[in-house]
């Protein structure tokens, strides 16, 4: 019999003003990426500037054994 799990992920939205620098949101996004275990999905950049970077990263869930 096949089993078929769903991949579950959570998701955390980080917003940067317009005076941030490529280099600083770079930054942010490769801690995020590095220490926290998240993945980029989207950038968005809004007309005054605003970028609203999205990350996300799966959901482990622990099945108990015994």
């Amino acid at each position: 019999m096949l089993s078929v799990t769903m991949v579950e992920y959570e998701f955390r939205e980080l917003r940067f003003p317009r005076d941030a620098s490529r280099a600083e949101v770079r930054a942010a996004l490769t801690e995020a990426a590095e220490y926290g275990h998240w993945e980029l999905v989207r950038v968005t950049l809004f007309w005054g500037g605003v970028r609203r970077a999205t990350l996300r990263r799966k959901i482990i869930r622990v099945r108990r054994t015994a």
